[in-house]
């Protein structure tokens, strides 16, 4: 079934589908890349956002710099300095660079750079806060797809690594709306109800050629070790499961006490183009 609530559910004109930006979310696995191709051959005038890519709301696999920090980064692997400048974009006094990007051997580099996100604990609860607020309410150009910039990685910090509850986390997202008060935006959810499949199709998918697996242990090390985890004795891939179900649901609910208006919530890889469209 799916789930429709916009403010005003009728044929957008091609003047406010100028304005319009979309925003992609749900578990991994939900099939967020495929409807964000989707997206993006439907409408080729406008800007995809993946991870990793420079986004002006989210820093996922992005270095958060001071203009130290980065004048350090650059005379420390002056080698890579070309391509570390080719992958930085400025924001006032921070350089953000996007460090997936560049390719190296110098595993180092790359341990380096995801020591600056702002993600994980890395920067304080207050600064976190104030870095994607004012992202948010700085963000001006429309015409923009986002694949999980909304909710993956601000709300796994949030439960994994700031252990917040559900209600801190909604009143955050109710801050976060604020600031997109003068954006023009649609959320399509992907809900699935098998998440235990899709996280086995991951694992296959994120192999290398000896079937050996790339994606699930790290992301199984990351649950375990971190605070919420520690913090509630649990872990292993049951508890994960279980961690992932807590997020879909807690999302959901976001969607409908925070965004009410903005969201579409789509049956994960069982919709069919009219759904969306």
């Amino acid at each position: 079934m799916i789930i429709s609530n916009r403010e005003n559910d009728v044929q957008e004109s091609s003047e406010s589908v100028k304005t319009m930006n979309y925003f992609i979310e749900g578990l991994q696995g939900s099939g967020k890349s495929t409807l964000a191709g989707k997206l993006s051959a439907l409408h080729p005038e406008y800007t995809a956002i993946r991870e990793g890519d420079y986004s002006p709301v989210e820093l996922a696999w992005c270095a958060y710099l001071s203009e130290s920090q980065y004048a350090e980064i650059l005379a420390q692997y002056h080698d890579l300095r070309s391509e570390i400048m080719e992958q930085t974009f400025s924001e006032g006094d921070k350089r953000i660079v996007c460090y997936t990007k560049i390719r190296t051997d110098n595993t180092a580099f790359y341990q380096n750079m995801e020591s600056h996100e702002i993600y994980n604990n890395r920067v304080s609860y207050e600064k976190f806060k104030e870095i994607v607020l004012s992202r948010f309410r700085a963000w001006w150009e429309d015409g923009m797809i986002f694949e999980c910039s909304l909710f993956q990685n601000i709300v796994e910090d949030l439960i994994l690594f700031r252990c917040a509850s559900d209600e801190e986390i909604i009143n955050f997202y109710r801050q976060i709306r604020e600031a997109l008060v003068s954006r023009e935006y649609r959320i399509f959810y992907l809900k699935t109800d098998n998440i235990k499949g899709n996280i086995d199709i991951i694992r296959k998918e994120r192999s290398d050629q000896q079937g050996n697996e790339l994606w699930f242990p790290a992301m199984l090390g990351y649950f375990n070790e971190s605070p919420y985890a520690k913090a509630n004795g649990i872990s292993g891939e049951a508890a994960l499961i279980g961690h992932f179900l807590h997020r879909q649901r807690l999302e959901l609910r976001i969607c409908e006490e925070v965004f009410q208006g903005r969201y579409a919530v789509l049956p994960s890889k069982n919709y069919t183009d009219g759904d969306w469209k």
